[in-house]
């Protein structure tokens, strides 16, 4: 935990500035920045023990359309300046509702927190990107995004398969970490 801080605090607090947004391979490499990637991965594990067996697939469609919706607008008509603590803020809820994953989840709620959390990120996205590269970089990003959930599903499945026993600790401790990246974000955001 401690050497997960201090790398934590090495890294710039958010990923939505200082780098290229123009080409299909920046906006593939870009949700490789720590905010992004926690999300991804709590989200498609999260689903994988929140929602029905065969609903597993519901947490990272729903991130996706919402990324895609949330980029667009971001595109077309910028946003405001406290959106990178309000993306922050999505990578702690993630990590509390995976802290919480076990648990009886009403859909609508698990669902609509993931919308909201994927339209922030989709936000940042395009308002970061210019007329002119768009186009590939959303697809970049989307197809990393995509890869990024199935490796929280992937992650998901696994833990239930061969460690159901210990699935709730570890559950809670991936969730705890992941709230934790998320207020370290924000503080570096201050």
């Amino acid at each position: 935990m401690t050497a997960l801080l201090l790398g934590l605090a090495a890294i710039p607090g958010y990923a939505h500035t200082g780098h290229g947004t123009s080409s299909w391979f920046e906006g593939l490499v870009h949700p490789f920045g720590l905010d992004h990637m926690l999300a991804m991965i709590a989200v498609g594990t999260w689903s994988v023990f929140a929602l029905p067996p065969q609903r597993a697939w519901w947490g990272p469609a729903a991130f996706m359309l919402a990324l895609i919706i949330g980029a667009i607008t971001g595109w077309s008509v910028g946003v405001p300046g406290w959106l990178e603590h309000a993306v922050a803020l999505s990578v702690v809820v993630f990590g509390l509702m995976l802290m919480a994953a076990q648990r009886r989840w009403p859909v609508p709620l698990g669902m609509g927190l993931i919308a909201a959390g994927a339209a922030l990120h989709g936000l940042a996205h395009g308002a970061e990107t210019p007329e002119s590269g768009f186009a590939g970089y959303a697809a970049g990003f989307l197809l990393t995004t995509l890869a990024l959930h199935m490796s929280g599903v992937t992650a998901g499945l696994s833990l239930r398969r061969w460690a159901a026993a210990r699935a709730r600790w570890l559950l809670a401790a991936a969730g705890g970490a992941t709230g934790l990246a998320g207020l370290v974000l924000m503080g570096r955001l201050a």
